[in-house]
């Protein structure tokens, strides 16, 4: 009986080791939050620029596919790649050379965001293309896509990102370590552009 009870306590434990997903060790830390930063301006998102005093060179605006706005006077600006503050103090800049108020006070609200896309595929209950109007982690972003399928492998998930000088990264996130609570660091926010692969 002792051998018997002994036999199964080892083969639940191999069954158990042989559940538990493992991947390579990776620095989540590394990896930018974007929650705690500026909002980085893209295609699609809409602003609404007012120039105070001055309602005819305020505009309500949306980044265009090659990442520019036009404004009056000041004509077209690069918006994409940079925050509301980065694109009010060039608007401020240009500004300067048609208002005789050096001191012209500009305000750049994003009034819906458009830009914040990343793709969800493998064996989830809906792949595609997903957006939303704020940041949401790993876990939320599956969730959008009904999660992982019956057939799905969830501890092998992969965020594979592309960083700005054209590399990739293969980010690997043990998800049902997410939903456990087990591995919190891994349920990382996605960046625009990212795309979530559960095998």
């Amino acid at each position: 009986m002792g051998v018997l009870r002994t036999g199964l306590v080892v083969l639940l434990l191999a069954g158990t080791v042989a559940c538990a997903t493992t991947h390579p060790p990776y620095d989540y830390t590394k990896e930018p939050d974007p929650r705690k930063g500026d909002f980085v301006l893209g295609p699609s998102d809409v602003l609404k620029i007012t120039v105070w005093r001055n309602p005819e060179l305020s505009t309500d605006a949306v980044v265009r596919p090659d990442g520019t706005v036009s404004l009056p006077l000041v004509g077209d600006l690069q918006a994409a790649g940079r925050t509301s503050v980065q694109l009010k103090e060039e608007i401020v800049k240009r500004l300067r050379a048609y208002l005789k108020d050096e001191s012209a006070i500009v305000t750049v609200a994003v009034t819906a965001i458009n830009s914040y896309r990343f793709v969800i595929s493998g064996n989830v209950e809906r792949q595609g293309v997903f957006s939303s109007n704020h940041f949401v982690t790993v876990s939320e972003a599956l969730a959008l896509a009904g999660g992982p399928s019956r057939f799905a492998d969830p501890g092998g998930t992969v965020i594979i990102r592309v960083d700005a000088s054209g590399g990739v990264r293969r980010i690997p996130v043990d998800y049902p370590g997410v939903l456990a609570g087990t591995r919190p660091n891994e349920d990382i926010p996605l960046l625009a552009g990212d795309t979530i692969y559960v095998p």
